[in-house]
């Protein structure tokens, strides 16, 4: 036994079943090791940005890491924006990246880096194997921080760890997970003093476990109980939502939009999420979103009992019934003539299947989309959590491959879409039941509306070079068949209902892209 094969048994022992793939010479050790054990699914990216948002995007939905290979410093590189948002979204990943042989590092041979520094700001938790017989305990230890803290813990093997023998055969035991972190009192005190004394201008931000349906029904009784309203953050890691399902408002992304939504807010109660802030700076407005003089209290952080500390605070403050929701009524009649961000909204919303698990990268299209939904099927949510665009096929490959037997629907900005096309690839090859669709709207559409948010509203022939995708216009459908999918496009309304509602309807035939071509 060597240490790739310790590493691999480690990972197997403790649930890590799936190693999302880009690997190189270093990695040929792990990669055999692999080979020996049909046990570990083995997926491969075409770029590492894809590796990386495939393991974010699978461990969102299983709620268990997957793993990740990837090669040196450069290989590293190319997957930390998805190590970023993943980062954000405090999402476990076992992150391995393999390294030279230690011995050979003082010769600077071409791919050698520093990678302990490229890692380190994207990580929660970082380790280097010293050698073979440290591989074990190391890839417990990556295996706890990712599933504890919990978050990024990235492992580096150098190829001497990994091919080195291992003294001690013994099998690989599973570690101890402990239980999450109990609040402390005086949180949960503190948060029931203030909800109780700010009534209606209460606000409670809830993520993580806060946003599964019983953390959401728990909040729903508070709501009940005191006035208090329910928020979710600007980008939802994960969402249980529809029908049945106690609906809240999504904070937005537009910064006067924001501090609108949250002006009659005196005190916001943090259960798992930081406090809310605009996503960049913009000359003559605030950088935080609350009022001046509002209070933010933390209820509970990532990695502590979120859930338990909700029904505490719930019987702290007497509450009981549950909160009493509105079933909005049902969209009817299919829109016709332009395709519109309202005409492609509804459709989704109409169309969305029981179960569907939404992968929302769409930036400036199909915003309505979140709302519509409240009255949907109940299905999952996923957004872009850290701003690093190239999210959406990757993520959406991993959510598929965690939630067999469920229909992935993927809403794509086609900018951001076109950092990690090659996720169409990794799709087509696990036959994947995706449902891409592409918001063709020929721009960076997003840096349009951020340039008017800074005053500069007449762009310039630089300007609109930088921020146009129409010379040449990018020909979604060819792409998708390049890479083995099969694809539409459509330029009106009802056109792309009826496409949309034959794509979703496809079962156990693959993935399935859909170029919206937008009005």
């Amino acid at each position: 036994m060597n240490g790739a094969d310790r590493l691999c048994d480690t990972l197997l022992v403790n649930g890590v079943d799936v190693c999302f793939a880009n690997p190189g010479t270093s990695e040929m050790h792990f990669v055999a090791a692999l080979d020996r054990r049909p046990a570990m699914r083995c997926v491969l990216g075409l770029f590492e940005g894809v590796v990386t948002a495939a393991a974010d995007g699978y461990a969102r939905m299983a709620g268990k890491p997957a793993a990740t290979l990837l090669h040196t410093g450069p290989g590293l590189a190319n997957g930390l924006a998805n190590l970023h948002n993943a980062r954000r979204a405090r999402t476990p990943v076992v992150n391995v990246v393999g390294d030279h042989a230690g011995y050979h590092l003082p010769f600077d041979a071409p791919l050698t880096t520093d990678i302990d520094s490229l890692a380190r700001p994207m990580s929660h938790w970082l380790r280097r194997c010293t050698g073979p017989d440290d591989v074990g305990p190391a890839a417990e230890a990556a295996i706890l921080a990712a599933r504890t803290h919990p978050g990024v813990a990235t492992l580096i093997l150098p190829a001497d760890s990994a091919w080195g023998g291992v003294d001690a055969p013994a099998e690989a035991v599973a570690a101890s997970v402990p239980a999450p972190r109990a609040v402390p009192e005086e949180r949960i005190a503190a948060a029931a003093a203030a909800i109780r004394g700010a009534g209606p201008r209460a606000g409670i931000l809830l993520c993580h476990e806060g946003l599964r349906a019983g953390g959401l029904e728990t909040a729903g009784r508070i709501a009940a109980a005191t006035g208090a309203r329910l928020f979710a953050p600007v980008q939802i890691p994960r969402i249980e939502a529809g029908l049945g399902r106690v609906p809240v408002t999504k904070i937005p992304y537009a910064i006067d939009l924001a501090l609108a939504c949250l002006a009659d807010v005196d005190v916001l109660v943090l259960v798992g999420a930081p406090e809310p802030v605009a996503f960049f700076a913009y000359p003559n407005k605030p950088n935080r979103l609350l009022p001046e003089g509002a209070r933010a209290l933390v209820l509970a952080e990532p990695g502590e009992a979120i859930g338990d500390a909700l029904s505490v605070l719930a019987d702290r403050l007497g509450a009981g019934a549950p909160l009493e929701v509105a079933r909005p009524a049902p969209l009817e009649g299919v829109a016709e003539g332009d395709l519109t961000d309202a005409a492609l909204s509804r459709s989704i919303a109409m169309l969305m299947p029981e179960g569907a698990i939404v992968i929302d990268e769409g930036l400036t299209t199909a915003r309505p989309v979140f709302d519509l939904l409240k009255g949907a099927p109940p299905h999952d949510y996923l957004m872009l959590t850290g701003g690093a665009i190239g999210m959406g096929p990757g993520a959406a490959a991993g959510a598929a491959l965690a939630s067999p037997g469920r229909k992935v629907v993927a809403l794509q900005a086609d900018g951001s879409g076109l950092y990690t096309v090659q996720g169409l690839w990794t799709q087509a090859r696990e036959k994947l039941d995706v449902v891409t669709i592409v918001f063709s709207n020929r721009a960076y559409a997003i840096l349009q509306r951020e340039m008017r948010n800074v005053g500069v509203n007449e762009f310039g022939e630089n300007a609109r070079r930088m921020m146009q995708l129409d010379d040449p216009a990018v020909d979604w459908v060819s792409l998708a068949n390049g890479f083995g999918v099969e694809g539409a496009a459509v330029e009106t309304a009802e056109g792309f209902h009826a496409v949309l509602e034959y794509a979703l309807n496809r079962d156990g035939e693959g993935p399935f892209l859909i170029e919206a071509v937008m009005a």
